[in-house]
């Protein structure tokens, strides 16, 4: 009985030292891994753009409905329609847009213009505009549906 317990310590002894990856190995892993996230990252960062480009048009889409609400209400535009609608986007944390009109003083063919703040991570995404037909831009593409976005 004891000649088993030995061979099976031979066998398991033998088998644990060959247990564990040798470094070409980890070195290969880690070369997958770093081909993966040179893919990844720039993507995800076009993505992180994309829909914070979209949450100022969707911003500006709000400001659109306030101001014909607030024409509604006055009967005319003037200067008040806009009070408190301009200023950075978004209100809380870092500015990356800067929300401006025209024309001034606000006639009925008004544009909400956002432009992106120098220093901010969308300053060279390009200026956005929406205008009283709806129209959005982004660097001189426009249109009503998402070109703009692209």
């Amino acid at each position: 009985m004891k000649a088993a317990f030995d061979k099976y310590d031979l066998i398991t002894n033998k088998s644990a030292k060959h247990q564990g990856f040798t470094l070409v190995e980890v070195m290969i892993v880690v070369a997958i891994v770093a081909v993966l996230a040179a893919i990844a990252y720039p993507n995800y960062q076009r993505y992180v753009i994309k829909s914070k480009r979209t949450d100022m048009m969707s911003e500006m889409h709000n400001i659109a409905a306030e101001i014909q609400s607030r024409k509604l209400v006055q009967g005319s535009y003037s200067n008040d329609l806009i009070t408190g609608l301009g200023g950075n986007f978004p209100r809380q944390g870092p500015a990356l847009y800067t929300i401006s009109f025209t024309p001034n003083p606000l006639t009925s063919e008004w544009r909400i213009i956002a432009t992106p703040n120098p220093n901010s991570q969308m300053a060279n995404d390009g200026i956005l505009s929406l205008n009283y037909q709806n129209n959005k831009c982004r660097a001189n593409v426009c249109g009503t549906n998402d070109d703009w976005n692209d």
